[in-house]
């Protein structure tokens, strides 16, 4: 799974594309041609940037990991030094919003995770899970550095647990008809498990 090094329009227009025929007609549903037709990008620009839509669908998942990322990043630098309060609540809403049952994430990621005895699909699920892995740890480790977490707590162990949770939670958003927890019930397991 190689990601263009930088967004490219024509790139961007493909993750958008097919958010939105997902988000219409469902993973399985959901044809290249379909891509193609919507974007109105040839089929060698689309073949340029990846190999089929399995690849596709990990790379809408990479790059919601990366906006997360982003978002993290300024929550971050706007939080008063020592302050853990508003980063965890925007990964908490971020949590909340990219596991419910109707987020496109979470069609994609239940979609791939069924498909896991294909060695290409199971190779770029387990790149995304250490992606989302060092991510965790990472802002753990930022929480860390600006005194907001304690610095006895083991980040990648916590990371790892953190992980976990955010599958359940797409379990729970695929199978749950109503809405699953609120942003504020995650803010406070996430808070509290770094205390």
């Amino acid at each position: 799974m190689n990601e263009p090094s930088s967004r490219t329009s024509s790139f961007q227009l493909i993750l958008d594309t097919a958010e939105q025929i997902i988000q219409e007609k469902g993973c399985r549903q959901t044809t290249m041609q379909d891509i193609i037709d919507r974007s109105g990008l040839s089929k060698g620009a689309i073949y340029h940037y990846v190999s089929g839509k399995d690849e596709l669908f990990g790379l809408i998942l990479k790059a919601k990991m990366d906006q997360m990322n982003d978002s993290f990043k300024q929550s971050v630098s706007e939080a008063p030094k020592g302050e853990a309060t508003p980063p965890i609540r925007m990964i908490a809403e971020a949590i909340r919003r990219n596991t419910d049952r109707n987020a496109v994430t979470n069609k994609i990621f239940t979609y791939l995770l069924s498909q896991i005895d294909n060695p290409k699909i199971e190779a770029m699920m387990n790149e995304l899970h250490r992606f989302n892995l060092e991510l965790s740890r990472r802002w753990i480790e930022t929480g860390q550095q600006a005194g907001a977490i304690p610095g006895g707590i083991d980040a990648a162990k916590m990371a790892g647990l953190f992980i976990v949770f955010s599958y359940g939670m797409r379990t729970l958003g695929t199978l749950e008809q109503e809405e699953g927890l609120a942003s504020a019930d995650i803010f406070s397991l996430i808070s509290k498990a770094l205390r």
